[in-house]
């Protein structure tokens, strides 16, 4: 059976009925064909899932009473913010879905001096949207209840500018990075992850990032691509120190 789990961005309360966002209610209609009385789960980013019935379903519009509310406790232990480097095609849209699954905090998008793509002030704001709404997506997959921030693209200079000072462990994923992850104490705080575009950061962006407390590492001796970088790191330090 699908995962029956809708993203509303209004508050919820127990007896109340609701109206599915538009995407929500396509969904629920054309592709899950649920009907009236059937059950869902919708959730707003506060950290329950509140269990509806449908009451109403229209051309364009479903209707849903909540019945129940429940606390969900499956967040990651860790607090990881992803510094992605914007990569092209569909890798970025990838890599921001399996973060969000693998359970990191936030996301800042950053634009690099090798990013292929290059975004005006106006699709820059149409892509974080996007961004926005596939970390949605992959929470209603995943069953996160906690929504990820995707921020607006800044670049590398510009973000470490903005975040001079922090007291976590920063991390740069690099092929000739001195140390691998097992050789880390545990963090004890926020983890701030950056990972380059296609051609992988330059020179002057790794002495940058280095300069601000950014401790390069090392996964192995192969070099991955943009977005296996990201969800292998992901992926290692949740096996080491969250809950994996």
């Amino acid at each position: 059976m699908a995962n029956l789990r809708f993203y509303t961005n209004i508050p919820l309360i127990l007896g109340a009925t609701i109206q599915l966002s538009a995407s929500a209610a396509a969904h629920a209609t054309r592709a899950l064909r649920l009907n009236v009385d059937d059950s869902a789960i919708v959730f707003n980013g506060d950290g329950f899932d509140y269990e509806c019935k449908l009451t109403s379903i229209k051309k364009n519009e479903v209707h849903a009473k909540i019945t129940a509310s429940k606390k969900i406790n499956n967040a990651s232990p860790l607090r990881i913010t992803l510094l992605q480097a914007i990569s092209s095609g569909d890798r970025m849209d990838f890599t921001i879905q399996k973060a969000v699954e693998l359970g990191v905090t936030g996301i800042q998008p950053i634009t690099s001096q090798r990013s292929v793509v290059k975004l005006s002030a106006e699709r820059a704001e149409k892509r974080t949207e996007h961004w926005q709404n596939i970390a949605i997506s992959a929470c209603e997959q995943s069953g996160r209840t906690l929504v990820p921030n995707v921020a607006a693209p800044l670049s590398l200079q510009q973000w470490l500018a903005a975040n001079p000072k922090a007291d976590c462990i920063r991390l740069l994923l690099n092929p000739t990075g001195a140390l691998r992850l097992a050789e880390l104490a545990k963090p004890n705080d926020e983890i701030q992850l950056l990972i380059g575009a296609e051609g992988g950061l330059t020179e002057f962006e790794i002495d940058l990032a280095n300069s601000y407390g950014f401790q390069s590492i090392v996964l192995g001796p192969r070099i991955l691509r943009t977005e296996t970088a990201a969800l292998a790191t992901i992926s290692a330090l949740q096996t080491l120190w969250g809950d994996f």
